[in-house]
């Protein structure tokens, strides 16, 4: 088996929170085989560049995707929720949000 990846930790990171949004950091590192401390990291690079936003329910950390955030490529115009799709993932019913900073301000898209 080949020692690299076609995705980087970033977008596995992604990718287990398109799937299982209510997941740990532990139990995101186990999942892409990082450590703990290494989710965290990534999970505050997502944040903070408006891929994801934490919502604190109890001692527990939610994560909601905003999938009309366009990926991190130079002059790419394909959305992350685009990637998540071609990888499985079926977005779920929310409420309406503020829309993110550089993005449009319609939350459906």
């Amino acid at each position: 088996m080949a020692d690299w990846s076609f995705f980087t930790n970033h977008g596995l990171v992604l990718a287990t929170i398109a799937k299982q949004p209510k997941s740990t950091a532990r139990e995101i590192g186990d999942t892409v085989g990082i450590t703990e401390r290494t989710a965290h990291k990534i999970i505050n690079d997502l944040e903070n560049e408006g891929y994801i936003t934490k919502i604190k329910t109890g001692r527990k950390n939610r994560y909601r995707i905003h999938s009309n955030v366009p990926l991190v490529d130079e002059g790419s115009d394909v959305a992350v929720g685009e990637l998540l799709a071609m990888l499985g993932w079926k977005r779920r019913r929310t409420l309406p949000s503020k829309p993110v900073p550089g993005t449009t301000s319609d939350p459906s898209s």
